[in-house]
């Protein structure tokens, strides 16, 4: 069950990089506001996978995921560069944290 909540944490981190996006600086109320929520469910939710887990795994798990998908992200919706170097070093971010989950 930690290691749900730790992936839905990450999902909301996602969540919450990708809206600040969208709230322009917080000046828009709608993204503000679902931006906000994602950030307290995704600590949240960490917080209560680190009652479980080791805090470095946990951590290091979570801003994984996070970077992960906002990267996967922004290349599919915002038009960033899936150049190859860049698509290899998510790949090794990717296998840390199967190597982290591996160990734990």
């Amino acid at each position: 069950m930690p290691w749900t909540l730790l992936f839905f944490a990450g999902l909301f981190e996602v969540a919450w990089a990708i809206g600040l996006k969208y709230t322009d600086g917080f000046s828009k109320p709608v993204p503000s506001a679902l931006t906000v929520a994602a950030m307290v469910a995704s600590v949240v939710l960490l917080g209560l996978a680190m009652k479980h887990l080791p805090v470095g795994t946990a951590y290091a798990v979570w801003t994984g995921i996070g970077t992960v998908g906002t990267v996967i992200l922004g290349i599919v919706l915002m038009g960033d560069s899936a150049a190859p170097m860049r698509l290899a070093c998510l790949a090794l971010i990717m296998l840390g944290i199967v190597g982290l989950k591996l160990t734990t």
